[in-house]
């Protein structure tokens, strides 16, 4: 099974073609914004890093900014620094270059203020867009999508719905050869053991165990106590009672397929399979480490509608609440409450995502992609 996708020098599968405005820290955000506004196809992005990072943060930042900037959905790329950033334009420019992919780097201090900067920006980007315009859809395997599955906003048709569906679907991209990732550990406290057991081996499903302990010890030396502060607001008008009740639902986004391994924030995965990644239950900070990792589609399951989109990988609205799908219709493209209302199974619905998906990868475009949805958020070891 194929879809219609760009093939990359280095032989990874893009959905998109994106010519992608890069700031490499807070300061050059406006300006990249500026320049991308003068380039009718290109995409850009507000990055909160601050100039500069700490010792800790450096090496995940690095990671993730680095998985954005060679990741297959982007064609070309302007990078934005300002000249004082701890990890600069230049040093991300030279890397990205090693991976084939057209890039070009600006400092800001070294070009003489924003307009001369803004002009050179759109100069190159217009030549890469050129460029970019030559470059064909060619026939892809299917076992080369990678998806990373992410739920907000859950309510009590999450783990009923619309959460089994993505991993009915998942588990139809492994069996086609293909690559996904579960995602957000702290909404895996309280059934980590389930999780565990559907390890590909005893080593892996330590590691689970292991990477959830972590994590909640780590909200605890914080002075957090997650388990008392979950579920959140939304979640308990939803219908939700307790941080194990929604974790148990959380978990069926994994589907059956055996979890390969523990992927850090941000990590690309090397072997195709099913892993967790190892991020916040920050909707906007969990999506971008799985984009980095190199997913090139997000499924984000919801039951209040949650509007979330990304600068540079098509997120896929499900929704399992049938009256907020209707309410949301004009945000969701999936609409999984069918199967609380019977007129469809898990299975049929499942299908029905993956054949999107499908659609998706050869591009079509999804609601959050139509209304220019382009969050972006980094998830900090020290913030």
């Amino acid at each position: 099974m194929n879809f219609r996708g760009f093939l990359r020098n280095d032989n990874r599968a893009g959905i998109r073609n994106h010519l992608l405005i890069f700031p490499t820290c807070m300061s050059a955000s406006s300006t990249a914004k500026l320049i991308a506004g003068q380039l009718p196809g290109a995409v850009s992005f507000d990055n909160q890093v601050e100039n500069q990072l700490s010792k800790e943060d450096v090496e995940q930042v690095e990671r993730t900014l680095l998985g954005f900037a060679t990741h297959p959905n982007v064609g070309a790329i302007v990078m934005v620094g300002f000249g004082k950033e701890t990890i600069s334009a230049d040093s991300l420019a030279e890397q990205v270059r090693m991976s084939g992919k057209p890039v070009a780097s600006l400092n800001m201090m070294e070009c003489g203020g924003i307009k001369s900067v803004v002009a050179k920006g759109v100069q190159i980007g217009k030549q890469f867009e050129e460029e970019l315009s030559l470059i064909q859809r060619v026939d892809i395997h299917v076992n080369e999508l990678a998806i990373g599955i992410e739920c907000g906003g859950s309510d009590t048709t999450s783990g009923l719905a619309a959460n089994p569906a993505a991993g009915f679907a998942s588990d139809l991209l492994i069996e086609d050869g293909g690559t996904t990732f579960l995602s957000e550990t702290p909404e895996l406290i309280g059934a980590e053991h389930v999780l565990a057991n559907n390890a590909v081996n005893e080593e892996i499903g330590r590691q689970i165990i292991a990477t959830v302990n972590k994590y909640e010890e780590n909200l605890k030396k914080s002075g957090m106590d997650f388990r008392g502060a979950q579920p959140s607001p939304g979640n308990i008008q939803g219908g939700l009672s307790t941080i194990e009740e929604k974790s148990l639902g959380a978990i069926y986004k994994s589907g059956t397929a055996p979890i390969k391994g523990v992927l850090q924030y941000g990590e690309r995965f090397k072997v195709k399979g099913h892993y967790l990644m190892n991020s916040p239950g920050y909707d906007i900070e969990s999506i971008t480490g799985m984009i980095a990792g190199g997913a090139q589609i997000i499924i984000f399951t919801t039951g209040r509608g949650t509007p979330v989109g990304s600068p540079i990988a098509p997120v896929v609205k499900v929704c399992g609440n049938p009256k907020m799908a209707d309410i949301m219709k004009d945000n969701i493209d999936i609409n999984a409450g069918k199967i609380i209302t019977g007129e469809k199974s898990i299975e049929g619905v499942g299908r029905e995502l993956y054949d999107y998906i499908l659609k998706v990868a050869s591009g079509e475009k999804t609601k959050a992609e139509i209304f220019g949805f382009q969050e972006f958020a980094i998830n900090r070891v020290i913030s």
